[in-house]
Parts: C-alpha cells; sequence; structure tokens
C-alpha cells in the first residue's frame, strides 16, 4: 500500500521499505518519527488531508545534499563575478509502515521540520504574560516655573514701506 505524504513543502509517494531524502527534521539517527500530513492513501483521497492515517519511519542519518554553485557575472562596465556554493541539509529516512488508521495514538513523536522546532520553543514562554501595569498619573504642570523662565518679547519694529508704493506717490 502506498501513501501520499507531505513535509517540507514538497509532496513523496511512499510505501513501506522506501529510503527517501527530505528536508531537515528535529530527529538524531535511529529516532522513529511520523508523519500525520497524509494527503492520500491507497485509493483514499483526502479533503485536503486524510483524517487518522499517517506514516511511520526510520531515521538513517543527517545528511547534506552536493554542493549547487551559483555564479554571478555582469556584463560590459562592471568587470563584476561571485561565485557561491550551497549545501542543503537533508533527513535519509526509511519508511517502516503505512497507518491507514490509528496514527493519532500510535505514541510515536511526530515529524517536525529544523526550523519549526526552534520556533516552538521561543514561542512557549512568550505564552506566560505579567499582568499589565498600573497606568501613572500625569505630572501636574509647572505653571508658575513655566512663566519665570520664558522671556518677554520685544515689541515689534514698523516695517519699512515698500519702494514701489513710494514711486506711485511721486507719479
Amino acid at each position: 500500500m502506498f501513501a501520499v505524504l507531505k513535509t517540507g513543502g514538497k509532496q513523496y509517494k511512499v510505501q513501506a521499505g522506501d529510503v527517501l531524502r527530505v528536508e531537515k527534521l528535529a530527529a538524531n539517527a535511529g529516532d522513529t518519527v511520523q508523519f500525520n500530513e497524509i494527503l492520500m492513501v491507497g485509493s483514499t483521497l483526502g479533503a485536503p488531508l486524510v483524517a487518522g492515517a499517517g506514516v511511520q519511519a526510520e531515521v538513517i542519518e543527517q545528511i547534506k545534499a552536493d554542493k549547487v554553485i551559483t555564479y554571478v557575472k555582469r556584463r560590459r562596465k562592471h568587470s563584476s563575478q561571485r561565485t557561491r556554493g550551497h549545501r542543503q541539509q537533508l533527513t535519509l529516512l526509511r519508511v517502516t509502515e503505512v497507518l491507514e488508521s490509528g496514527a493519532d495514538k500510535s505514541g510515536v513523536k511526530e515529524a517536525i521540520g529544523f526550523r519549526t522546532a526552534g520556533a516552538s520553543f521561543v514561542a512557549a514562554p512568550a505564552a506566560d504574560k505579567k499582568p499589565a501595569a498600573k497606568a501613572k498619573k500625569p505630572a501636574k504642570a509647572k505653571v508658575e516655573a513655566a512663566d519665570a523662565a520664558a522671556p518677554a518679547k520685544a515689541a515689534k519694529k514698523p516695517a519699512k514701506a515698500k519702494k514701489a508704493a513710494e514711486t506711485s506717490d511721486e507719479a
């Protein structure tokens, strides 16, 4: 019997005994993990998931994929080149069992992505919030000190008459 499971943003068609490479999971070699996001089991199609279905797999090892090299070159006047490499971290799994039902009661640890595992630990302490502090009363205005500190404004000088107005008077 086969199943279609979803992990790491990808879908995999698996059956018992298959070995597959998936995005890195938060598990060590020898651990058994269970995938609960099952899209299809045999001829049963989920909407979007099959309720109670699961796939159990054993972690063989954590590996890195082949190096992917990217090369960037700007043409003409820039004379700029850059070579970068990247090795994706993967988990090598051996599928041990495809469960049509009862996966939620199996007691096997759920497969969690490596980045999501770290985020769950950060989010847990945020739930314990302290009660909000009481609002402070606004400070009383210091009217007397403000009046004494402000200097008196000087009287404005009268504006000079514009030359255009003077020439029109003479004409």
